[in-house]
């Protein structure tokens, strides 16, 4: 092998390996109280009370009441009866 395919080659395996160092996936979750309220959540974390934690495709294979569907809150936290408790 030359000395400029060897670059060549050292070249693409470089950038193949930084692509995939720096591809990271998203991480999302769709979880759920035992009272049925779900959300959209980028996190998995302990919380004080039983939740159900699902992946993010699951909000699509479900027919949403909307009565039970909750906008994503930031930080850490969880729904009862529509609330958004912080922990």
């Amino acid at each position: 092998m030359t000395s400029a395919k060897k670059s060549s080659a050292l070249a693409v395996i470089m950038a193949v390996g930084a692509l995939a160092v720096s591809a990271q996936s998203a991480a999302a979750y769709v979880v759920c109280n035992s009272n049925g309220e779900c959300w959209h959540t980028e996190r998995h974390y302990r919380a004080p009370t039983p939740l159900q934690w699902h992946r993010d495709d699951y909000y699509f294979h479900r027919t949403w009441d909307h009565d039970h569907w909750r906008d994503s809150h930031a930080g850490r936290g969880y729904y009862r009866n529509g609330v958004w408790i912080t922990f």
